[in-house]
């Protein structure tokens, strides 16, 4: 390297990087470690670039750079190469400390988020607890917080098989609806294309056979996985066919019936024609609600007609699996009112944190490639939504679910805490995490079984055949002696799988290599430098460290391998009296333990994650300290050594393996899932009611309004304060219970309800137009309703298209509209009021107006049955009271910024003025800050900022009108939605679905609030830009109305 000095300054100038800012402790590490190898005369450039700086910014293409450079002949060429690698190498050191310094404080600010959140939580839930109480929730946390030894932190055990079965036959007369939803990959039930891409993998397979494996379970009559109908030319057409029904076992359980079992669905949505990857996938996410929520209905009908005495059959609970089915699965829940229980499978803040980590990538950078931040929140909605958190280890719900603002594990503690004593705890709700291990398929396994003191012949598969499987010779050739024990590895040439620190262990103990042989099974390859940068750079280590302590005929290392042969792998493992070891610096879970347990293999593991849960279980093996050398060859020692100690781990191993059975996932599933409140829509529907035919007949008007019990009320003025409200309610619900005596005046009554009401005719519309305009004034809007009146005047006189008014607005507001514009409530079918948490049907029937302050529309009931999930009724209205004053207190406004709108406030809407829109946090913030604090609701503001509601938390206009969707029959399809520029928060709801949107442009509409910042992530990650569904109008003009809807075909 002489010649080369100029390498030294850029050198120092890596070192340099980042001192103004401060440096960490390992920084200064390594700076010192650098110095000190200047001081002894041993700094070489070439090996600080090949082993500090190249593995530490992990640049795939920069150790080929290098051996280009060195190779070349010309010191001029040369020195000029390696001067362009310095400048590269100094930019990406300065590239990741910037990032690292950014990453600093952001983590520094959500500590202090949390903790400050935590604290408000816990001092607003103290005011009512005595000190006694406070002193046992504090003992509370404190065992919660224990060692873990205690049996309550323990996964619930079935001992046996017997117990197993005795769980079955007492839960087999129930006939359950689950429907599982994974929507991303290539997903069948036969010969599935694992690893074809990065979509198609452990989630695929975990999903297709947990849906196999409920279908049949006793008291499971259906399972319908939910996923992408895809009909490209690139993939093959079974996944263009709408329904697949999965094969059960010879030995299954499963119920008997026309549509009894387990099926994959297929729900057309997106791009008919292409495959695309799950990050392109989220602006199609409404479009597969809406069909998946019409695959429902049909079904839950024709379930009735077979197993529920002719009343519809709904899903006992709608289970998503990743975030974009968590997203889909948070709509159908809470479209439904059914239960929703969640798998995350991976997690996005854990991706992006170890993206961060690498320094490669900016923030901003990882969001435009991953679409993160639209995987992150729809991850909190899942949160939001949940009742039931599945995850595979406690690691899960402790290192990565805690990062995000929606769970706490210290708060949830505290929340199980006060609802165990029924103690309010004031609109504050936490998710259940439940620890549920995947399963696996062992019917195939054959275990022989030998005696521990016998020899055995490697060449003898166990199966009676002459020839033994290909895989074990292409293994045993690298062996001078075959018959000693294995120490078997199975992971990809990774760093994060530690092979290196293995191969170290095992070849530093010489009565490890004495006594065993090492296999490692590293993948396929056929060329190293054909492999990633990353992965080949890694085997070359492995292979040099193989070459460096003379491990040849210690050591397999085959090139190839088929996923057919792993099983056969593990067998020759096991007939060697071998050991199966998972050194990964961390596990998020250990697939690989099981399978090798299920083999009859003991296990060396990682004490970093899910290896801690599966070892409490099988008691098979040594977990180890993945950094401590020594600490692994001890362990492998000791169990290859120690024949007794190997006997007894194969045993407990083999005795325990049935508890990750997929029978026994099943059962552990099915025993959180039947412990939920049951949840369903709250109405019964007669037979003939989805029959259009029929509902001409003024009869079927009464008994829509008779026999359904349709529960629509005379409101009073919907818009009083709770107390109010409520109690002037009560005294309308006893005047029509008293009404309701006289049999005769309830007939008189129903008919001129069926006469006048315009409830029926909803069924009977061919198309509903939805005025949604959030961003003209009052003059504007009564004027655009007009010009939409003029423009489908022909269709509004045969009736054959009703209108729906769906606003911000409280239902006195929107009379007092109607009044000063001239129009008539009977002009609209139905309207979504106070951003979605009221639904009103005009009444034009004057006999049935109470007292003359009650307004000529009927409220809803039924609605605010599907809508109240999570809300925190008055204790979560005392709450937010105490937080809008301490928003204020933080930023030392003496006028209090948000101030609780009595009036404009009712049950299921707390509104508040907005009187410093400044000092007030965007939504974004806003719904941040209630997540942290466990206050599970749908924060909004209006469209001008002067206005904030909080509703329940699955409550907004786009899912209102899937409730007529679902309460009347109306067709999402037939739905237009009419919508400004812009609108209130939940303006991007409107634009998504089946549903058809017309945008208005005009003048007419007004700039949005700095408020509405309700996104960390584009409007192009949430709709379509090119939908089909969605057109433009240039004007809000009649003419411009009707030539956008006649593209629509009204």
């Amino acid at each position: 390297m002489a010649g080369n000095d100029w390498v030294n300054s850029y050198l120092e100038a890596i070192l340099d990087v980042g001192k103004e800012g401060g440096i960490d402790a390992r920084e200064k590490k390594k700076e010192k470690a650098s110095l000190l190898l200047r001081e002894r005369g041993r700094f070489s450039p070439a090996r600080y670039f090949v082993e500090e700086v190249i593995s530490g910014f992990d640049e795939t293409d920069l150790y080929k750079t290098w051996l280009r450079a060195a190779a070349m002949r010309s010191p001029q060429e040369r020195n000029t190469r390696l001067e362009n690698m310095c400048w590269r190498i100094w930019n990406l050191a300065r590239k990741k400390k910037e990032i690292e310094g950014e990453e600093l404080l952001q983590h520094s600010k959500r500590r202090m988020e949390i903790e400050r959140g935590r604290r408000e939580a816990t001092a607003d839930m103290s005011e009512d607890l005595s000190e006694g109480e406070k002193g046992e929730a504090a003992g509370a946390d404190l065992l919660a917080h224990g060692d873990g030894s205690s049996r309550a932190g323990r996964m619930a055990r079935i001992s046996s098989i017997d117990a197993i079965d005795a769980w079955a036959n007492q839960h087999k007369d129930k006939k359950l609806y689950i429907v599982l939803i994974s929507i991303h990959g290539l997903i069948r039930g036969e010969n599935m294309e694992l690893g074809r891409d990065s979509d198609t993998g452990g989630q695929v397979k975990y999903a297709v056979e947990l849906a196999r494996a409920l279908g049949a379970t006793p008291g499971v009559y259906r399972v319908d996985l939910l996923t992408r109908q895809i009909s490209a030319p690139d993939v093959d057409w079974s996944y263009g066919e709408p329904t697949e029904m999965l094969t059960q076992g010879d030995d299954a359980m499963n119920e008997t019936g026309e549509s009894a079992g387990a099926y994959i669905i297929r729900i057309p949505f997106g791009p008919r024609d292409k495959y695309i990857p799950k990050e392109r996938l989220w602006p199609h996410i409404q479009e597969f609600v809406d069909g998946a929520l019409n695959h429902i209905m049909q079904m839950s009908r024709v379930l009735g007609e077979q197993i529920g005495d002719g009343g519809p059959v709904w899903p006992v609970v709608i289970h998503g699996h990743y975030a974009d089915a968590g997203d889909s699965a948070a709509l159908l829940s809470g479209a439904l009112n059914v239960p929703m229980v969640f798998t995350g499978h991976s997690l996005g803040r854990d991706k992006l944190e170890q993206l961060l980590r690498q320094g490669r990538q900016s923030r901003e950078e990882i969001n435009s490639m991953y679409k993160i931040m639209r995987r992150i929140e729809a991850e909190e909605l899942a949160l939001d939504a949940s009742e039931i958190i599945v995850t595979s280890t406690k690691q899960e719900v402790e290192e990565q679910w805690n990062l995000y603002d929606g769970f706490d594990v210290v708060l949830a503690k505290k929340l199980r805490a006060r609802i165990k004593r029924g103690v309010s705890c004031y609109g504050r709700y936490m998710p259940r995490m439940v620890v549920i291990p995947p399963g696996m398929e062992f019917k195939h396994i054959d275990i022989h079984d030998t005696d521990v003191d016998g020899e055995l012949d490697v060449h003898d598969d166990g199966s009676g055949s002459p020839n033994p499987p290909a895989i074990w010779s292409e293994i045993m050739r690298f062996f001078t002696n075959p018959r000693k024990p294995m120490i078997l590895a199975l992971a990809r040439p990774d760093p994060k799988k530690n092979i290196t620190t293995l191969v170290k262990a095992f070849g530093e103990c010489r009565p490890l290599r004495e006594l065993a042989n090492l296999t490692l099974i590293m993948g396929n390859r056929d060329d190293i430098d054909e492999m990633s940068t990353t992965n080949a750079v890694y085997l070359t280590s492995v292979l040099k460290l193989i070459d460096k302590y003379d491990l040849y005929g210690l050591v397999a290392y085959p090139k190839h391998h088929k996923q057919s042969d792993v099983p056969d792998i593990y067998r020759l493992a096991a007939k060697t009296k071998g050991v199966f070891i998972n050194p990964a610096y961390i596990e998020p879970f250990g697939l690989t333990l099981i399978e090798a347990s299920a083999y009859g293999l003991p296990i060396v593991a990682t004490k970093n994650g899910g290896p801690v849960d599966i070892h409490k279980v099988l008691d098979n093996g040594i977990l180890v300290d993945p950094h401590d050398q020594n600490g692994i060859s001890d362990a492998l020692y000791k169990l290859v050594s120690d024949k007794q100690l190997w006997a007894r781990c194969r045993q407990n191993g083999l005795k325990n393996i049935h508890r990750f059975s997929w029978p026994e996932h099943c059962k552990n599933y099915l025993s959180k899932i039947i412990t939920l409140k049951p949840r369903h829509p709250m109405w019964k529907k007669s037979e003939d009611s989805a029959n259009d035919s029929d509902l001409d007949s003024p009869s079927d008007s009464l008994k829509d309004i008779k026999d359904i019990s349709l529960n629509l009320k005379l409101s009073l003025d919907g818009d009083e304060n709770a107390n109010s409200g409520r109690t002037k309610l009560e005294n309308v619900i006893k005047k029509l219970s008293d009404v309701a005596v006289s049999s005769s005046h309830l007939e008189s009554h129903s008919t001129n309800a069926g006469g006048n009401s315009k409830l029926p005719i909803l069924r009977r519309r061919k198309h509903i137009i939805v005025i949604a305009i959030d961003s003209a004034n009052e003059e504007d809007l009564v004027e655009i309703i007009r010009n939409i009146f003029e423009a489908s005047q022909l269709e509004r006189q045969n009736q054959s298209v009703g209108f729906v008014l769906s606003t911000s607005l409280t239902m006195s507001e929107v009379h007092s509209l109607l009044i000063s514009g001239g129009l008539l409530s009977t002009d609209f079918d139905a309207f979504i009021c106070t951003s979605g948490s009221d639904l009103y049907y005009p009444n034009s029937n004057a006999d049935d107006i109470l007292s003359p302050q009650e307004l000529p529309f009927a409220l809803d009931l039924d609605y605010h049955s599907q809508i109240e999930y999570r809300w925190g009724g008055e204790g979560l209205r005392k709450t937010l009271i105490r937080w809008s004053a301490m928003e204020t207190d933080k930023k030392g406004d003496e006028e209090q910024a948000l101030v609780m709108d009595e009036d404009r406030s009712s049950s299921y809407c707390f509104a508040f003025k907005v009187t410093n829109p400044q000092v007030v946090p965007p939504v974004n913030e806003l719904r941040k800050s209630m997540r942290i604090q466990a206050l599970r609701c749908h924060v909004l503001y209006s469209h001008d900022g002067t206005k904030l509601h909080v509703i329940p938390v699955l409550a907004s206009r786009s899912q209102a009108l899937r409730y007529l969707y679902i309460r009347w029959g109306v067709e999402l399809s037939k739905m237009v939605v009419l919508v400004g520029e812009s609108g209130d928060s939940d303006y991007d709801g409107l634009l998504g679905g089946v549903h058809k949107t017309v945008i208005l442009k005009g003048s007419f509409n007004k700039p949005p609030s700095n408020l509405q910042k309700s996104r960390s992530y584009p409007l192009d990650d949430v709709v379509a830009s090119d939908s089909p569904n969605i057109v433009q109008s240039e004007g809000c003009g009649t003419s411009d109305i009707k030539s956008a809807l006649q593209k629509f075909g009204i």
